[in-house]
């Protein structure tokens, strides 16, 4: 497979934990919302607990000292402040375990709180670590590919080199070429005409002369020569 559609079904990958984070976090943010809740009900239980027990000790001690009165001074039996206490005592204790299941809640609700801040933690950290691993190989891949890319060309050194080869021989070709037309200009044939001693009889030299610079008057008597 195509390491470049690996490289981007990985990207696609890891941009997915993005929503993931942010329902975490949400979550995260529920939960402990619900655990301050909790950590209310708690607190008024405790606080009825605390009354209750307040109660169950003051009608216990009136039970011991013979007291039978009752709120108003109404006057009852040791059997009935027995019933009213044990009824209390009923009462405190069904209490103390509802109280004692929210405690194992709110601990395992703050528990559960400490371990998604640890795990949203390691995500962002993971994601940041998967994006750094992943532009790594990338970045070898391009690397690797550039490399595959250059040994791809196949170029002919042997070629290169005659054509080089043919280039300098034409330009020495070239110069003894222009070499010779200087030397045949100034020695000629071996019968000591040289090209500026042959010229075409017909040629009317002066004529072009005038031509290209004007007429030229004849030369005065005492000039020198060429």
């Amino acid at each position: 497979m195509d390491p470049r559609f690996e490289i981007e079904r990985a990207r696609q990958e890891i941009a997915s934990l993005k929503p993931a984070f942010q329902q975490n976090k949400e979550e995260l943010a529920r939960a402990e919302v619900a655990a301050e809740g909790l950590e209310k009900e708690i607190a008024v239980v405790q606080a009825s607990l605390e009354q209750k027990q307040t109660q169950i000790t003051k009608m216990a001690g009136q039970l011991k000292a013979g007291d039978f009165r009752l709120t108003g001074h109404v006057v009852v039996t040791a059997d009935e402040i027995k019933a009213r206490l044990a009824n209390r005592l009923d009462e405190y204790k069904a209490t103390a375990g509802v109280l004692k299941e929210k405690q194992e809640l709110l601990k395992s609700k703050r528990q559960m709180i400490e371990s998604a801040h640890s795990q949203l933690e390691n995500l962002r950290a993971q994601k940041v670590s998967l994006e750094t691993q992943l532009s790594n190989i990338e970045a070898q891949l391009s690397v690797i590919e550039a490399a595959q890319q250059k040994s791809e060309f196949n170029f002919d050194s042997s070629a290169l080199s005659r054509a080089k080869e043919a280039v300098a021989g034409l330009q020495e070709r070239l110069n003894v070429m222009r070499h010779l037309a200087d030397i045949n200009d100034k020695y000629g044939d071996i019968d000591g005409r040289s090209a500026t001693q042959c010229v075409d009889p017909q040629r009317d030299v002066l004529k072009e002369v005038d031509e290209a610079f004007g007429p030229s008057s004849a030369p005065k008597s005492g000039d020198k020569s060429l």
